[in-house]
């Protein structure tokens, strides 16, 4: 799909109007990121894709034993009765 579309000036930048059409078949939305390069006279455009780090579990437990030893040091102070206005 070929598209001819004008530069502007918007404030201090140059503005590229991108029809929604276009939009659709890069699946992109405004706000979207994308990569320009310049490459033998020519702007090409492609979509920055972020890849989210997946954890392994390992990662995911990591620093767990030190929880598991807070909540057993402070557990005197989550038994007993409510002494004075406390929410139970």
């Amino acid at each position: 799909m070929s598209v001819t579309s004008k530069i502007r000036r918007q404030g201090g930048a140059a503005v590229i109007t991108i029809p929604p059409a276009l939009l659709k078949l890069m699946d992109l939305d405004v706000g979207s990121q994308v990569s320009l390069t310049v490459s033998e006279g020519e702007l090409i455009a492609r979509p920055v894709r972020h890849s989210r780090k997946r954890y392994s579990l390992d990662e995911l437990l990591e620093g767990s034993e030190v929880l598991t030893e807070l909540n057993a040091e402070t557990e005197w102070a989550r038994e007993g009765e409510s002494v004075g206005r406390e929410i139970s």
